[in-house]
């Protein structure tokens, strides 16, 4: 049996919905933080709580063979459960763990991306065969900024819009995981996991326009306007911060990797976000 934690969501929902299409399916056991989250997952087993709960580790991880390690989004706790997970699955014998980092987690200067480098750490000096994805931005991503490309025709971003990013379909990244949950001989690997093309803001306005039919503009607003608009709409303190942090980082260097990994473990081209779109939209 697998643990995904984070199973509610995009991501462990997706890791969920591949390891159940596997060549060599195996049952899993979703942590939830919630129990009504588990309704239409396709978990064998659930753990409901908070993933800082030492208590519950040695529960998730008995009969365990594997676990697939990812915290939510700008955890703010996370290295603190990266430390939980490596000592729980290494009393329960659990054969891999397998981390969820982030494409670049060298970079300081984006403060969740260095934390998962410090996970990363601890995964290494915990003695358990491992394996590490490094997933850059999402093309999912693009789907939050749909009411204002509908409503203004405008894609707007708070960095550089000709700064360049190698977007991965959420989808192929959910392959990879599988297989590496399934599959021996990737013990020890860290996989970067990016797509096939290195885009700006621009590009992909362009191929938004093209799909959806009207004219979609990449715009590029005032960091400071960002923030104040995602204070006043309640996010954390500490979560706009980190978010700021990266858009600065965007917008001198953008986030660019190579496809040929995530190419080489899905045995076939990664999929580029044209393809995705006509995937999502259509008809």
């Amino acid at each position: 049996m697998i643990l995904v934690t984070g199973a509610a969501g995009k991501t462990g929902r997706a890791v969920l919905d591949a390891l159940a299409a596997a060549v060599r399916p195996q049952p899993a056991r979703a942590w939830l933080r919630r129990p009504e989250q588990a309704e239409g997952l396709p978990a064998a087993e659930t753990v409901v709580g908070d993933l800082a709960d030492p208590r519950l580790w040695e529960e998730a991880c008995r009969g365990i063979e594997a676990v697939y390690l990812i915290c939510p989004n700008m955890y703010p706790r996370e290295l603190e459960v990266g430390q939980l997970a490596v000592q729980a699955a290494r009393l329960a014998g659990v054969r891999l763990i397998v981390y969820h980092s982030v494409l670049h987690p060298q970079t300081e200067e984006m403060p969740h991306h260095w934390q998962k480098l410090r996970v990363e750490e601890e995964i290494f000096r915990g003695g358990l065969p491992f394996t590490i994805l490094q997933p850059c931005a999402y093309m999912q991503n693009l789907l939050g900024y749909l009411e204002d490309i509908s409503t203004h025709g405008n894609y707007v971003v708070p960095y550089n819009i000709q700064a360049r990013f190698s977007l991965v379909d959420l989808a192929d990244v959910a392959l990879a995981a599988a297989r590496v949950l399934t599959e021996s001989g990737h013990d020890g690997a860290i996989y970067e996991l990016a797509g096939p093309e290195k885009l700006s803001s621009e590009d992909m306005a362009l191929k938004l326009t093209v799909r959806l039919g009207g004219p979609v503009n990449a715009v590029q607003i005032p960091l400071q306007e960002w923030e104040l608009s995602a204070s006043s709409s309640g996010m954390p303190t500490g979560t706009v911060g980190s978010l700021a942090a990266m858009f600065r980082y965007y917008d001198k260097y953008g986030l660019i990797g190579n496809g040929n990994v995530l190419g080489w473990l899905l045995e076939r081209s990664p999929t580029s976000l044209s393809q995705f779109l006509e995937r999502t939209f259509a008809d």
